[in-house]
């Protein structure tokens, strides 16, 4: 038998395609390892700041299941309470405190107006609605800055309420 007999036998052929198929379910193999650890890991990071960033209950999980002590990961109504750069520390429900990450692409709002980050000010109520990141803050898509009235919403009650003026 020489070399071309070998090359054209239908063995050597069956052979060739058994190693091709399986080179391709090992790529296909570790590819899926690859996208499940990079979920894992995110889904471990976010889990690992949930309860400091965004408030989670304040049992534990377990602790009170029925009752109503969950936060909003993508969002937040509230005050500002302090401007960092990019970053926002807002007051909400139940006065957890969120970190909100602002990026040029975020739209924030006052009445009809688009505003910048810089015409916020400290105790402006706000409401934020974005995505969480895995450092547990929230990347800000929009920012609606609310006027003040005589009935606001409280935002650590939800509640109205009449401003004193003293």
């Amino acid at each position: 038998m020489n070399t071309n007999n070998i090359l054209e036998s239908k063995l050597f052929k069956a052979i060739i395609l058994s190693i091709a198929v399986l080179i391709i379910l090992v790529f296909v193999f570790g590819l899926g390892v690859f996208v499940g650890t990079k979920k894992a890991d995110f889904s471990f990071r976010w889990a690992d700041q949930y309860h400091r960033n965004f408030g989670g209950p304040q049992r534990g999980f377990f602790g009170d299941i029925m009752g109503n002590q969950f936060t909003n990961s993508n969002g937040v109504f509230g005050q500002i309470l302090k401007i960092d750069g990019q970053i926002l520390i807002i007051k909400g429900r139940g006065n957890a405190e969120k970190s909100i990450l602002v990026s040029d692409k975020t739209s924030i709002i006052r009445q009809r107006d688009n505003i910048k980050l810089f015409d916020l000010k400290t105790d402006d109520i706000v409401v934020v609605i974005g995505e969480p990141n895995d450092n547990g803050q929230i990347e800000a898509k929009l920012i609606r800055v609310l006027p003040p009235s005589p009935m606001t919403l409280r935002p650590d009650t939800h509640k109205f309420h009449k401003f004193q003026n003293d």
